[in-house]
């Protein structure tokens, strides 16, 4: 026999569950058309009915969950930042931020309306906190159609990718029941059409990297014109992630009597030793590869005392681009001109051993972590795919490292030293803006909020202002500018962390020169070496 205080409990809930529903339907009359209330109602019935596997389930609920507050895009932003597409990332975060604010402020307070009712959707799906806010419109679809509509104009093919996502994110509050259909499509029509408003405002300029001011004295170096004494490195295994014609097509065809020489098994550094002690030494070395070969060819050029010819044939070519060689024809005009310039280097001592020859930077934390984590993932899954999972799980899981610098102790997720003044206001100087000027410039990122610190790592100068005065980003960020610093890095879960230096991590060095202090952690020395390296340079590669 049943007991009549369970009759009677379900009875009371059926009669709130009827008034609910019958003042739903009255309310979304008001807002709503009648055809598209009956296809909320028949989209919410064919989701709720179809039966899902409980980790389907959750699948979906972790989605809607990581896209609370903007996390999942301010997440993509740090990744966009992380893989240098500052531009996407900050159009993308800027078209979030005003469409959220549309949404929360205006859209909902006009429009409003109740969500659907959560006993028609299966108790495994619905959310730890249902959302008590207007339904119309949806905001996390509108703040992911803003980001992702704001990426496509700056990069239609990053946008193409993170498309799906939003898409996703928004059925994710269609799965949970958080949403009608009606409200899902009206957040993605409102943010795409905010996106769309700021290209009017800001013209998109896709795939356009400025490039850095032209500095130091130019210098008369042995011209080569057909080539004749040039031994040039060529690392094929650099920029295998972006699409570019073959370097040493036009290579071989302007310089005939150039020797380029391919690495396979060796060395940089081996492959230079074997080639200088040769009867018939080379005149003038080359390098044709990422920032990671160019730095180790330039340590050899240094020892040597010869000039180095820098080609283009990374990723990223920071050093290159600084040096004014954007291209291959640009890198031999200046060789078969003999124009050149004295660059300022920096050199990176661990403990006892020998200093390596920096170009760039020179970083602790994030980076560092996001380069290991890149490097054991890319011969799996290829570069940009690596780079992508890589910084999510570094941006997500990482930790801040504890470091002393100069005698003071600090608590940071990034330490970055910069060869050369910088960008002031971003804690990220992946690329030096001079190649004289003898100082390093130090930028540390304080430890904090874990989103905040991705977020202060994902934009340039400008936005990075803008978004300071708006107190979306950390007043902890601290600059200085130094001939020379000492930093103690101490370990993390007993682990020596890795110090990255143009895009190489020294973590054999690390760890070697942990041995030699009385206290867990290494010690490691930047110092300036002004004017250090001749570089091949067109004189009239800017202004």
């Amino acid at each position: 026999m049943r007991n009549p205080v369970d009759v009677d409990w379900r009875a009371a809930y059926a009669g709130v569950v009827a008034i609910t529903s019958l003042r739903v339907a009255v309310r979304r009359t008001r807002i709503l058309p009648h055809w598209l209330r009956r296809a909320d109602a028949a989209v919410g019935r064919a989701i709720n009915r179809r039966h899902a596997h409980p980790a389907i389930d959750r699948f979906w609920g972790q989605v809607s969950g990581f896209a609370d507050k903007g996390v999942l895009w301010w997440t993509l932003a740090g990744v966009l930042a992380v893989t240098r597409r500052r531009r996407p990332a900050a159009r993308g975060l800027l078209s979030l931020l005003v469409a959220s604010a549309l949404t929360n402020l205006i859209a909902k307070k006009v429009f409003g309306g109740d969500r659907p009712l959560l006993a028609d959707v299966p108790i495994g799906r619905h959310l730890p906190k249902p959302p008590i806010t207007p339904s119309f419109p949806s905001g996390h679809s509108a703040s992911g159609a803003a980001f992702a509509t704001g990426v496509a104009l700056e990069s239609p093919r990053i946008g193409a990718v993170i498309a799906p996502v939003a898409i996703g994110v928004g059925y994710s509050r269609l799965h949970t029941g958080a949403h009608w259909m009606s409200d899902v499509v009206g957040g993605l029509a409102l943010g795409a059409a905010v996106a769309g408003a700021g290209a009017l405002l800001v013209t998109p300029k896709p795939g356009v990297v400025p490039g850095p001011p032209r500095t130091g004295a130019d210098r008369p170096l042995p011209a080569a014109p057909d080539g004749e004494g040039v031994f040039v490195i060529v690392n094929r295994s650099s920029g295998t992630s972006v699409m570019r014609f073959d370097p040493t097509a036009v290579l071989a065809e302007r310089l005939p009597r150039a020797e380029l020489h391919e690495l396979h098994e060796e060395t940089a550094a081996e492959a230079v030793h074997r080639a200088l002690a040769r009867p018939d030494p080379p005149r003038i070395l080359g390098v044709c590869g990422g920032d990671g070969s160019v730095a180790a060819v330039a340590h050899e050029a240094r020892t040597a005392g010869l000039p180095l010819f820098v080609v283009p044939g990374g990723t990223f070519n920071h050093f290159a681009r600084t040096a004014g060689a954007a291209s291959v024809d640009l890198a031999v005009d200046a060789l078969q001109r003999g124009e050149g310039v004295r660059a300022d280097v920096a050199e990176l001592s661990f403990g006892h051993e020998p200093p390596i020859t920096v170009l760039n930077t020179a970083s602790v934390g994030v980076y560092p972590d996001f380069v290991a984590e890149r490097e054991r993932l890319e011969v799996h899954l290829g570069r940009w795919p690596a780079a992508l999972i890589s910084a999510i799980r570094v941006l997500t899981r990482s930790e801040p490292v504890t470091i002393v610098m100069n005698g003071r102790r600090a608590r940071v997720w990034t330490l970055f030293v910069g060869v050369g003044a910088n960008d002031p206001g971003t804690p990220a100087p992946l690329q030096r803006r001079r190649l004289d000027g003898g100082v390093l410039d130090v930028r540390m990122l304080h430890a904090g909020s874990r989103a905040r610190a991705a977020a202060s790592l994902a934009f340039g100068r400008r936005t990075s202002a803008l978004l300071r005065q708006l107190r979306l980003l950390p007043e902890r960020i601290e600059s200085l500018r130094t001939e020379s610093i000492e930093v103690i890095v101490r370990p993390r879960h007993g682990q020596p962390p890795g110090f990255a230096h143009d895009g190489e991590i020294s973590l054999e060095a690390a760890e070697e020169a942990s041995a030699e202090l009385a206290v867990p952690g290494y010690r490691t020395t930047l110092r300036i070496v002004p004017a250090a390296l001749d570089v091949y340079r067109p004189s009239s590669s800017g202004g």
